[in-house]
């Protein structure tokens, strides 16, 4: 955006989402910005400009938060609303280099473009580009892409560069040979943590919901909701908290048996027990 008068003596502008000032005179267009000097930083014109600068930084958070959901899902997205969010500059750097598929095999490749009439450009697993028109696309989950080491490698290549974590999201695949039970994985329990108020804060900030005694993730795949929880023990009873194992359920108060997860929840499920476990200490007697 261009400079905005603040005062007799300075302009303001947004620079990589602060505002910045600099003097009327003596200074090229580009030269000698810097923080805000105390004499302006009350102006109405420096709080607005604060205010518009805060909104964007949401937007742009809320439109990464979206397309994580459709990733995550792996839900069809109508290519006439990539084309209509397409100029929004936070939603282009929420989509572009993202891996999208069509409804045929050879549809696949990084996006990059979306034009008005809602062709696609895409940039194929093989580095060439080719348009793709369809009624909707999918931005699946990497847990679900094939080649998926191929695809980190022709990212990297091409200097893709992901608002939204996809190719390099840490993915784990269900083993072939499965307990048939109910019972909980344990790969990444007894982690401890300081106090249960230390491990909750630490699995809000993470983005997981904190319920009762549990660290929940939903996640959405073939038409239900499956819901993977990480025991965390109780606060009022106990003076310090571990991590307990990972069960999923697709209903209140049931536990699945890990054959009946799907891939996206199973990897979604020990993406998260795994946070989890990274964040707190193993005890010495555990690692003996």
């Amino acid at each position: 955006m261009g400079w905005l008068a603040a005062g007799d003596d300075h302009e303001i502008t947004l620079a990589r989402g602060r505002v910045v000032a600099r003097p009327v005179s003596g200074a090229a267009p580009a030269a000698g910005s810097r923080t805000l000097p105390e004499e302006i930083r009350d102006r109405p014109e420096v709080i607005e400009l604060q205010r518009f600068a805060e909104w964007l930084e949401r937007h742009a958070a809320d439109c990464a938060a979206r397309v994580d959901t459709w990733m995550v899902s792996s839900l069809p997205v109508p290519t006439a609303l990539l084309a209509q969010v397409w100029p929004d500059e936070a939603w282009r750097a929420a989509l572009r280099d993202l891996v999208v598929t069509g409804e045929h095999p050879g549809d696949i490749g990084f996006l990059r473009d979306a034009s008005p009439s809602g062709r696609l450009l895409l940039v194929a697993p093989d580095g060439g580009t080719r348009h793709l028109s369809a009624p909707a696309v999918t931005v699946p989950h990497p847990v679900l892409l094939p080649g998926l080491p191929a695809l980190r490698a022709q990212a990297t290549a091409l200097g893709a560069v992901q608002g939204v974590e996809q190719l390099h999201r840490a993915v784990w695949h269900k083993p072939a040979a499965i307990d048939h039970g109910t019972r909980p994985v344990e790969e990444f329990a007894g982690a401890e943590y300081s106090s249960w108020f230390r491990l909750a804060a630490h699995a809000t900030a993470l983005g997981y919901k904190v319920t009762g005694t549990y660290v929940t993730d939903r996640v959405r795949e073939a038409g239900r909701v499956v819901t993977a929880s990480v025991a965390i023990g109780d606060p009022y009873t106990e003076e310090r908290a571990r991590t307990g194992g990972l069960t999923w359920g697709d209903r209140p108060g049931t536990a699945m048996a890990p054959t009946d997860v799907g891939p996206v929840a199973w990897s979604e499920g020990m993406r998260m027990a795994a946070a989890l476990h990274a964040g707190g200490r193993v005890p010495a007697e555990d690692t003996a």
